[in-house]
């Protein structure tokens, strides 16, 4: 069979280099890939946000199955528009991307359906949302209702903090229209973890469990980002916990979505908080997390294939997934300034080397090739990721893998994976 990935992130990365290993795959097509991804798929050069020119693409090549990698194309109705068509594809159609789509949306759905999250509310008025922060107080957490690829989140410390985070979204639009109403909610302290799960919009599979690091700096210090690094497993989601957010939130969440009319297919990444034991949402997203992905499908020993093709076909009846026993770490090396203004361009060097070792992986995230030299063309720029028999050695793996790689600015966090072992 022929697929095509769409979307040219680490997470796609990923997603090619494990569908790749399936043996009902015969070619794999990528766009707008990477240079990394060249390596295992026919990149073509379409955006993932050019609906039109992916239909025609995936009609002409006859492509049986197109996985959609990134949130933007499928809030856009990507797959209501490949479905129309009569294509296979793995994704929420619009309605239901609304949950990453809109916080106020996904807020709104919890609150119907008694999924534990932060008490919240929804402003579209600037001086309301003021007089509400000044009325809550601080420590509180300010959100742009829209996309805003990961970073449209301000956790504020003190009053003014979360007034100034009101006025860069509603009235300086840094987040452009995704900042046309915020949603403003309760502080929740505690450790987060990311789970995910497969889904036909009535069924779930679970995956194993997995921890992100959003900030920008060691000690969760910094701006918010769109991930600094992740591993899996997460010694916080115990077999005990992971049952608890199974039956308390992501079959809930399932079936409040069916219930409203608009049925959830694809993979649903619920980002949660947890404290004393206890989870709660802190936000879904509509795809695989990145950099949670890198560490998941490398630790991931069951076929991918049959589940993507079951969860878009409506008949997933599986009801587990086999993982290799060994721990998985990703660190994501980025270019020096992310989140904010970076410099671009610059070569990267010892990726042969890497390419040498074993337990390693370099999903490439935000590359380019110039002149014939793999050079940084993202803020983040490569998804290194090692294995190990415990969560320490995947650790020690990875990090001796980012040793041996350079570029002009490079920046990475040194702490990836260390609550892991502070467990």
């Amino acid at each position: 069979m022929k697929v095509l990935v769409v979307g040219g992130g680490g997470r796609e990365h990923a997603l090619v280099w494990k569908i790749a290993q399936s043996p009902l795959v015969k070619e794999i097509y990528c766009a707008p890939g990477n240079p990394g991804i060249a390596g295992l798929a026919i990149c073509a050069h379409i955006p993932a946000d050019d609906i039109d020119a992916l239909l025609d693409f995936a009609r002409a090549e006859k492509i049986n199955l197109t996985v959609v990698g990134p949130e933007v194309p499928l809030t856009m109705g990507i797959v209501d528009r490949f479905q129309a068509a009569g294509l296979e594809i793995f994704g929420p159609n619009q309605a239901a991307a609304c949950i990453e789509g809109s916080k106020s949306f996904s807020k709104d759905l919890m609150a119907k359906y008694a999924i534990p999250t932060a008490a919240y509310q929804t402003f579209t008025d600037r001086d309301a949302a003021v007089a509400y922060i000044n009325e809550q107080g601080a420590p509180i957490v300010v959100k742009a209702d829209g996309l805003a690829a990961g970073k449209g989140v301000i956790v504020a410390m003190t009053e003014a903090q979360a007034i100034e985070a009101i006025n860069d979204i509603m009235l300086d639009k840094v987040f452009g229209a995704a900042g046309a109403s915020v949603v403003i909610e309760e502080f929740m302290d505690g450790e987060e973890a990311s789970f995910f799960a497969f889904t036909d919009g009535k069924n779930v599979l679970p995956l194993a469990s997995s921890q992100d690091h959003k900030r920008a700096f060691d000690n969760d210090e910094g701006p918010n980002t769109g991930g600094m690094g992740a591993y899996s497993p997460a010694p916080v989601v115990t077999a005990a916990l992971h049952d608890e957010i199974v039956e308390t939130i992501v079959k809930p969440t399932i079936a409040g979505m069916a219930n409203d009319g608009c049925p959830y297919s694809g993979i649903l990444y619920v980002g949660l908080m947890i404290k004393d034991g206890k989870p709660r949402v802190v936000e879904y997203n509509a795809r695989f997390g990145d950099p949670e992905a890198q560490p998941l499908l490398m630790r991931m020993k069951s076929d991918i294939v049959p589940v993507l093709q079951a969860c878009a076909r409506g008949n997933l009846q599986q009801d587990s997934i086999e993982w290799h026993d060994k721990a998985a770490v990703c660190v994501a090396m980025a270019s020096g300034g992310y989140p904010a203004a970076y410099e671009k361009g610059f070569e990267i060097t010892g990726l042969e080397e890497v390419l040498a070792m074993d337990d390693v992986m370099v999903f490439h995230a935000g590359t380019t090739l110039e002149d014939g030299k793999i050079v940084n063309a993202g803020g983040r720029v490569l998804g290194v990721t090692g294995l190990g028999d415990t969560v320490a050695e995947a650790i020690d793996c990875a990090y001796r893998a980012v040793a041996k790689i350079h570029w002009n600015g490079v920046h990475f966090r040194k702490d990836i994976g260390q609550k892991a072992l502070n467990r």
